[in-house]
């Protein structure tokens, strides 16, 4: 449902105003003036790329919190108040399966060379096949760590207060934002509003919400943490000491590696995805071994991945929770007289363990839980040829289309909800 109010009016100046007001800012928000009831945003649909911290284009706002109709104060924190503290750069970032104790930070911040720790909620939330990395912070002291000038950048840390959610600007371009810039992270809590484009730490933090809204999401809290290290200290020193106070199972990554390679080859990658599959996921932890691939624990591929005979397609290698749904779905589209529609040749797999093209980003299809059908034909960015009975079946199911996203990929579908077969 539309949400009206002064987010419907936004600011849509000549492409040259919008130039000279980015040229104008360097190293800080981009903040428009606003008359009551009118909003400054750079178009988060518009292509755009992620800008070093710094450059005129590096941060833009969608809207001016104070005026968002439909912000419930039910996920606001206090604000942060003045940025009083040091900057500091995180130099790894680490993620557990449960909460990082009290002691254990505390043994942390006292390791030779360490310069600061901060305790964070670190969780996975899948948005149209794309796994992102969301920190539930604390806005007064996680700003610290932010690139660039952003950490004295007030109206950002007041914004996230307010509920509203932070992104780096090449995932803001692809969030299914509605027409007044909210976003759904889960099928459990209420939209969030995009209120904030700005970088995040690379490769390891794709958004940023307040504690409230990782609470709601159902966050483990204080899982991970942001440690910074002396200037004079390489972070291979720390991490050896780090290594041996946390559960063998936590992932450890130096951020030093990530900039060199994309991630850190070395490091142990933890999921822990929210929202109505969670059960299926349950905690994913696995390796980059190249090439795009991942390798999966073993135990949980023992625990969740398996080979079984359905209806059209035959034998499939899926996720377990998949294959109620997926024969229901498929015995539907037999008894519709619908199967001539799914060319048996063109099915490309479910269970495919790997980072989406190009990316560090892990796609559904590593956790086995999306399919994609009729590939020839359903290429993305296209309509596609996909048979609308065959979707409509699915979506009931509990299957999502990826026919219906901003950038089609008309031959997905991945599972998006649980329903019991009757």
């Amino acid at each position: 449902m539309r949400r009206p109010g002064p987010t419907a009016g936004r600011f849509r100046g000549p492409v040259a105003l919008r130039t000279a007001l980015a040229s104008a800012v360097v190293g800080s928000v981009l903040l428009a003036a606003c008359s009551a009831g009118e909003t400054a945003i750079d178009d988060p649909r518009a292509p755009v790329s992620d800008g070093a911290a710094g450059s005129g284009d590096a941060v833009a706002q969608p809207s001016a919190q104070p005026g968002v109709v439909g912000l419930d104060p039910a996920y606001a924190v206090d604000p942060p108040g003045r940025f009083k503290s040091l900057p500091r750069t995180a130099d790894i970032v680490v993620q557990a399966q449960d909460t990082i104790d009290d002691e254990t930070v505390a043994a942390i911040e006292a390791i030779e060379g360490v310069a600061a720790v901060e305790r964070f909620s670190l969780l996975q939330v899948s948005i149209e096949n794309r796994v992102l990395n969301l920190a539930a912070v604390d806005p007064a002291t996680y700003r610290r760590y932010a690139p660039g000038q952003l950490p004295q950048n007030q109206e950002i840390w007041d914004r996230v207060a307010a509920g509203e959610l932070a992104v780096g600007k090449a995932v803001a371009k692809r969030l299914p934002l509605d027409e007044d810039d909210f976003v759904p992270l889960t099928t459990e809590v209420p939209p969030i509003h995009l209120g904030v484009m700005a970088p995040q730490i690379e490769n390891a933090v794709d958004a940023v919400v307040n504690e409230k809204w990782g609470e709601a999401l159902g966050a483990v809290p204080g899982n991970a943490l942001l440690v910074s290290g002396e200037l004079t200290v390489p972070p291979d020193v720390i991490t050896g000491p780090l290594t041996k106070m946390l559960p063998e199972s936590s992932s450890i990554e130096r951020l030093d590696a990530v900039a060199r390679y994309g991630l850190d080859p070395d490091a142990v990658q933890t999921a822990q995805v929210v929202g109505s599959v969670a059960d299926a996921v349950g905690t994913f932890t696995y390796r980059p071994i190249g090439g795009g691939r991942i390798a999966p624990d073993p135990a949980w591929v023992r625990a969740n991945i398996s080979t079984q005979v359905v209806p059209i397609l035959g034998s499939v290698t899926c996720n377990k929770a998949v294959f109620p749904q997926l024969r229901a779905a498929l015995e539907e589209i037999v008894l519709s007289d619908l199967a001539d529609e799914i060319n048996v040749d063109e099915y490309a797999g479910c269970y495919y363990p790997r980072f989406i093209a190009g990316s560090t980003t892990l796609s559904n299809h590593s956790f086995g839980l999306a399919l994609d059908l009729n590939v020839p034909g359903n290429q993305r960015g296209t309509v596609g040829s996909m048979h609308r009975g065959i979707v409509d079946i699915f979506k009931r199911w509990g299957f999502n289309w990826g026919g219906d996203w901003a950038y089609t990929d008309p031959m997905h579908f991945e599972l998006a909800r649980l329903v019991s077969p009757k």
